[in-house]
């Protein structure tokens, strides 16, 4: 069932058995895990089905610190959410990503990958990929042209890639707005969250949109699913009954704020060709590999998780940074040039390498960003148009952060040498190993994560293993907010899988 709340008389009252806040990935996987019980599920979602420009703006910011796109365009205030623009590059968590490292501040997760790995298989069906399998020997059997590099699997390793066209926008507006159980109100943004005289649960959540009205919305529970930005943003705004916003006793929301770094840092020259589509992707691909380094390697050099794709170097080197191409407020005006650069490089490319086996390759990082506190989401002392403080993103990297790339790509050099099959030149910023400074242009790869941690002790973190805040007896926060750590791959995947695990348990407190 779908409503308009712009439609809905001024202090209306929405009352169901369970609020989800926010329609994107998280919560519209989460809905949809709803379908057909008997309990009334509440989607509010800030935005209508289409761009609307009004709308968009509230998503904005200001950044601080590590150069960072405009916060207002790195994410999609509509029904589906940022699946509207992604990549759909898909792959699991390592089980190192979760285990406690001594090199790593503030590693560890209160779950483990087998706690994920049946969610993940679901997963796999919300985003309509193939099966939960990433072995690299199941799809070298199922293409065989996928030939790897013959190098030591002490070290490097095949990290598989399976590839999603689901947009959640398209695919599930019919079934969400068809379900009797399911009630989605577009333009319903919620400004503001009450807890009860003991502050221990929510009774209610503030709900405006552009017209001037105001709603209210209770349930038995509440799930916040805005974005890791959003959803801070929300709990810090909500400091009408504790200054300092709710769920945030021991000054956690907001902190750990992480991004996946994106760059290229080296070039691949290989001393004769290589033939094979491992390590390439595009329309139509069902998987392919980045490199990436082993458990064992990464605990012996005290590195963070990252992994190395591979672009032909006449692409590569006609590409611009992401940082500097995607910094229009307009998103659709940054992906339309973000589209067109790439386009152009392939086009130049092209006549480049035209009847030519290609030998040199750019080699670009995707790599976790060590956990910092200062890295952080504060509010801005502007409101934006519903009266709700803006965001205020605080970017800070670390020594690890830049040392782990470096690394990363000694050791691929090292094993590329060993191997006999080329060598890896490193690019400028990462060839002095006393320079801690960072080029203008590094990338991100739009992947917000961390501002409302999990950690069991309420001391380290804002929510516990079940993702629900500390404190507060009937609030839980899905996605990638929930992140200790960032991993290498792409947090969609994981973002669905932890938002079925939620469901469930969610449904068993109802």
């Amino acid at each position: 069932m779908h409503i308009d709340a712009r439609i809905l008389k001024d202090n209306a009252l929405i009352e169901g058995d369970i609020c989800i806040i926010g329609a994107g990935t998280a919560g519209i996987s989460i809905a949809l895990d709803w379908i057909g019980t008997r309990h009334k599920v509440i989607l509010l979602e800030g935005g209508g089905f289409e761009y609307d420009d009004r709308v968009q703006d509230l998503y904005s910011g200001e950044t601080t610190g590590q150069k960072y796109y405009p916060l207002k365009s790195t994410r999609l205030h509509y029904f589906g959410g940022t699946t509207g623009h992604w990549a759909g590059m898909c792959s699991p968590y390592d089980p190192i990503d979760f285990i406690e490292r001594d090199w790593v501040p503030e590693s560890g997760w209160p779950i483990s990958r087998e706690d994920l790995d049946p969610f993940y298989a679901r997963a796999h069906e919300t985003l309509q990929l193939g099966p939960y399998n990433y072995d690299f020997n199941y799809w070298k059997f199922q293409l065989p042209h996928l030939v790897p590099f013959p190098l030591d699997k002490k070290v490097i390793w095949n990290k598989m890639w399976q590839f999603s066209t689901a947009r959640f926008n398209d695919l599930y507006g019919d079934a969400i707005t068809g379900a009797r159980n399911v009630h989605l109100y577009t333009y319903a943004n919620v400004v503001d969250i009450i807890a009860n005289e003991n502050l221990g649960e929510i009774k209610e959540v503030l709900v405006r949109n552009h017209t001037g009205k105001t709603y209210r919305a209770r349930a038995k529970r509440f799930i916040l699913a805005c974005g890791a930005i959003q959803n801070a943003r929300l709990l810090l705004a909500s400091n009408s009954q504790l200054p300092q916003g709710l769920g945030n006793t021991h000054d956690l929301v907001g902190r750990y704020f992480m991004e996946h770094l994106e760059h290229a840092s080296a070039e691949l020259w290989l001393s004769r060709p290589f033939p094979t589509n491992l390590y390439s992707w595009g329309r139509g691909t069902l998987a392919s590999a980045e490199l990436a380094i082993t458990e064992q390697a990464q605990t012996e050099n005290r590195i963070l998780n990252g992994t190395v794709s591979l672009f032909p170097l006449a692409l590569g080197r006609g590409l611009q940074s992401e940082m500097d191409v995607w910094n229009n407020e307009d998103p659709r005006k940054s992906a339309e040039r973000f589209w067109k650069v790439i386009s152009d490089a392939r086009a130049a490319a092209k006549k480049v390498t035209e009847g030519r086996i290609s030998r040199a390759f750019q080699l670009h990082t995707r790599i976790e960003q060590a956990p910092n506190p200062n890295s952080r989401v504060t509010l801005s002392s502007e409101k934006d148009a519903l009266g709700v403080p803006k965001t205020k993103l605080h970017w800070e990297l670390t020594d690890l952060d830049k040392n782990s790339i470096r690394r990363i790509y000694q050791l691929l050099g090292q094993q590329m040498g060993i191997a006999g099959l080329g060598r890896v030149r490193l690019n400028e910023f990462l060839r002095d190993e006393k320079d801690m400074s960072w080029p203008s242009d590094l990338n991100a790869g739009w992947h917000h994560m961390g501002t409302t941690r999990m950690n069991d002790d309420p001391k380290k973190g804002v929510v516990n293993a079940d993702c629900q805040v500390h404190g507060l007896s009937n609030l839980y926060v899905a996605g990638s907010g929930c992140y200790a750590t960032s991993g290498a791959p792409n947090p969609t995947l994981t973002l669905v899988a932890l938002s079925l695990r939620l469901s469930d348990f969610v449904k068993g407190k109802i």
